[in-house]
């Protein structure tokens, strides 16, 4: 079983500045790609942001220059810091991650969500 787990989400005025983290737990042996996705109401869960193991990263066009992936490795955690934070950003923030488990099978995992409210 593997788990990740999401914190920092809230709210906060538009301009402003949120920090995402996600932890991984379980039975790991590796996880290559860990990312972030979000999911607003009534609309699908899209790509935020993607970090490969080597800390290659990749964003959606509406996030470039406004948001940062990065990860510890030695932490299982991957991070999304979120400035200049607009309402259309206003989503269910869902962390992902490709993981290799002790037993040498992929799966894909995701976190429970945490909501990000950009709102004055």
């Amino acid at each position: 079983q593997v788990q990740l787990v999401e914190s920092g989400g809230g709210l906060v005025q538009p301009g402003g500045s949120l920090r995402l983290s996600c932890e991984a737990s379980g039975s790991i042996f590796s996880i290559s790609r860990m990312g972030w996705y979000r999911q607003a109401p009534g609309k699908q869960r899209d790509l935020v942001a993607i970090i490969t193991g080597d800390s290659v990263s990749n964003y959606a066009d509406s996030v470039k220059g406004r948001f940062t992936i990065s990860r510890d490795n030695a932490k299982n955690t991957v991070y999304l810091q979120m400035n200049s934070l607009k309402p259309e950003d206003t989503a269910d923030y869902y962390c992902y991650g490709f993981v290799r488990t002790i037993a040498r099978s992929y799966v894909d995992v995701w976190g429970q969500g945490t909501l990000v409210t950009v709102s004055s």
